[in-house]
């Protein structure tokens, strides 16, 4: 009976959390769909300029920014290489794209705290970048 009772209490708390953060979900929400909708890719084109590790550090900024869901980075991805944007920046805009998130920042910082936030996104920024050359990389390696 007691384990019951735990359970309940576990699963209101539970709800009561999901409920609090209704709210700051729906921004995410919101603001990702304004970013889809304002942003063209040939707004993204123009900001390259063919230097592989500037280009890296502008795709994963950018990615970063206009956070997604990662169906949507295949497709805007392909979209990008179709229009002459360098492979390195495609690769680190949808690695960033479904890692960094800044939009979701906020929602981050209440739940995790602000050391944990830091940290987690100053390493996966640097590390976003190292992975995007490399992977580019060992692909021009093995398909030249």
């Amino acid at each position: 009976m007691k384990e019951n009772n735990s359970l309940l209490e576990a699963l209101k708390k539970a709800i009561l959390g999901l409920f609090s953060m209704l709210p700051m979900l729906f921004t995410i929400i919101l603001l990702l769909g304004i970013f889809d909708t304002y942003i063209t890719k040939e707004m993204l084109a123009s900001l390259f300029i063919s230097n592989n590790l500037i280009d890296t550090v502008i795709g994963t900024s950018l990615g970063a920014v206009l956070t997604g869901n990662p169906m949507i980075s295949y497709i805007l991805g392909g979209e990008l290489t179709n229009a002459g944007v360098p492979l390195y920046a495609v690769t680190a805009f949808v690695l960033s794209w479904v890692t960094l998130g800044l939009i979701q920042l906020p929602a981050e910082l209440e739940i995790f705290g602000l050391r944990f936030t830091f940290y987690r996104t100053l390493f996966t920024f640097i590390f976003t970048i190292l992975i995007s050359l490399l992977t580019v990389s060992t692909v021009n390696l093995i398909l030249p």
